[in-house]
């Protein structure tokens, strides 16, 4: 389940926390308990960046799939006058 801090994450907020997470983690000098913690956070913060990025992918692959329909009618359309005008 998401907090409400999480749902109000951008994805660039979310992600330049999750760096300094990951900076942190890396440079060491942290309790286990304050590690742990840095972890779960960096865990959320990463599917706060994921559900972003798979949102964008969806409303990408619809914007595609809609000019593709939409290229693919326009196709018909012409080879419909084309028929006509060989009539």
């Amino acid at each position: 389940m998401t907090s409400k801090t999480e749902e109000a994450l951008g994805y660039e907020q979310a992600r330049d926390e999750l760096v300094e997470v990951v900076r942190r983690l890396e440079a060491g000098g942290t309790s286990l308990e304050e590690s742990l913690a840095l972890w779960e956070r960096g865990e959320e913060l990463a599917k706060v960046c994921r559900r972003w990025l798979e949102g964008a992918r969806a409303r990408l692959d619809a914007a595609l799939a809609e000019e593709g329909e939409e290229k693919e009618e326009e196709g018909e359309k012409r080879g419909d006058q084309g028929s006509v005008k060989s009539l």
